[in-house]
């Protein structure tokens, strides 16, 4: 009994001991923290925020399109078999060539509204009573509708070269077809004398009715769009629903003849659907 009390006693005290130091240890830290006044003294973010930020750094360099190899490898190992990674692979120069179509895409689109927005700064500065070449400079200084052709734009403007010539060569980007409008405005201001303001409003508006047409069929296909997705997903359901049943239908289909048969025509067929609904679809928004 006198031994476990000394042994008792003996863990008390350096519980104690411990509790006392981190106190201490504690107090020292926060005297410093007051006695600096909070200077120099670099506590940094919490472990979770910097895990959170390596997550979106890391999620920033990833690709949508390595997606498909990560899907493939999952495949994989769920069905023993090596053909789900080689189709995996194959996906992502496919799926990197969708991506870039639709980030230039909008990068046109923000063109075109940059366009826009330089039309009708320019007809404000030349109803100011503005000469055109100064109104030029000042609408393309407060716009970006001329993309990377702005500077020989602004030196035929500023040295009184061929401003319609520029124009219609900053009109050759993506989504830039209305400068080719307001170069013909320029063209007729200048060699017949007619009002510059007046056109550029014409153009404006008409510009601004074909973005909303757009923006109305876009919304006009974002059904079809929509049952498109839908039907390329139903196999992947089908799958799964018969993974649930207890079907294994990956080991049907890639370790056995007729399943290898049929994996390779349904994948055939469902290319060539989201093919033809991608088609069908560019060809609406391209009429």
């Amino acid at each position: 009994m006198s031994g476990e009390a000394s042994m008792g006693a003996a863990a008390a005290c350096v519980a104690a001991a411990a509790w006392l130091l981190g106190g201490r240890q504690h107090g020292v830290r926060r005297a410093r923290l007051l006695l600096a006044g909070g200077a120099g003294v670099a506590t940094g973010p919490p472990s979770w925020e910097r895990a959170a930020g390596e997550l979106r750094r890391l999620r920033g360099r990833l690709r949508p399109e390595w997606w498909s190899l990560a899907a493939g490898l999952l495949l994989a190992l769920l069905g023993a078999s090596v053909i789900p990674v080689v189709a995996g692979a194959a996906g992502v120069p496919v799926l990197r060539r969708v991506r870039l179509a639709r980030e230039a895409g909008r990068a046109g689109e923000r063109r075109a509204d940059a366009v826009i927005g330089l039309c009708g700064v320019l007809a404000g500065e030349v109803r100011a009573g503005r000469q055109p070449g100064e109104a030029l400079l000042r609408a393309a200084r407060d716009s970006g509708g001329l993309g990377e052709a702005q500077a020989g734009v602004v030196a035929a403007a500023r040295f009184g070269g061929d401003v319609p010539g520029a124009l219609a060569v900053a009109a050759r980007q993506p989504g830039a077809d209305g400068l080719l409008g307001l170069a013909a405005c320029w063209r007729v201001a200048v060699d017949q004398g007619a009002g510059l303001a007046d056109g550029i409003d014409r153009l404006d508006g008409a510009l601004r009715a074909e973005r909303d047409q757009r923006a109305d069929l876009r919304a006009q296909l974002s059904g079809a769009r929509a049952t498109a997705l839908l039907l390329a997903v139903l196999p992947a359901l089908g799958l799964l629903l018969g993974s649930a049943m207890g079907a294994h239908p990956l080991r049907v289909l890639l370790h056995s003849g007729a399943g290898l048969g049929c994996l390779v025509a349904g994948a055939l067929f469902e290319g060539a659907g989201v093919w033809w609904a991608g088609r069908i679809v560019r060809g609406a928004e391209a009429a």
